[in-house]
């Protein structure tokens, strides 16, 4: 976690709150380069570690949500896969889908994590109670947000993220042996 020491005990209150973890998809979930194969589908790129993270936070009981403005078939298939709740795909204008999803899911600002990487996730960053960048995120983004990630994204950025906030919600030893358990 990169932010200024002096709001280190801050960021690990607001993530104490934290109910439901939103994320963007290009450049958070991927690492941001979008592949075209030679018949024109579109490729993306997951992190296992990033996956394991949502179904890790997923079992300790936050709600999982994407807003991306992209819309493919790659991000329905891996939302299915790590069962995300809520899914807003092809919206550009994330504030919007943001303040519709908060209703949805009868939650406040300040139970709310988004992780962002560039320009059209300001709004969403601004209005959350545990903002959060990766670390690749584009300078205005990370001036933003609260927390910046060690790791890009698609390299177990959101994984870090999610333990973070299982630690700071004084469960993610808990977490790590019940999922052991359960192996």
């Amino acid at each position: 976690m990169i932010c200024a020491p002096k709001r280190i005990p801050e960021m690990f209150r607001r993530a104490r709150d934290v109910k439901t973890l939103l994320l963007d998809v290009d450049g958070v979930l991927t690492p941001g380069q979008i592949v075209h194969s030679e018949s024109g589908d579109m490729l993306k790129f997951f992190n296992a570690l990033d996956g394991f993270g949502i179904k890790l936070a997923r079992f300790a009981g936050l709600r999982i949500g994407i807003i991306s403005a992209s819309e493919s078939d790659a991000i329905r298939h891996r939302a299915s896969d790590l069962k995300v709740e809520v899914l807003y795909l092809g919206r550009y204008d994330k504030l919007n889908a943001y303040e519709s999803l908060k209703q949805e899911l009868r939650i406040s600002d300040g139970e709310i994590a988004f992780v962002g990487d560039d320009i059209p996730d300001l709004p969403v960053l601004r209005k959350v109670g545990f903002p959060v960048a990766v670390h690749n995120a584009s300078q205005p983004v990370k001036e933003t947000a609260g927390f910046v990630t060690r790791r890009g994204g698609g390299q177990g950025a959101v994984r870090e993220v999610i333990d973070f906030i299982l630690h700071a919600q004084g469960r993610l030893e808990e977490m790590v042996e019940a999922i052991q358990a359960h192996l």
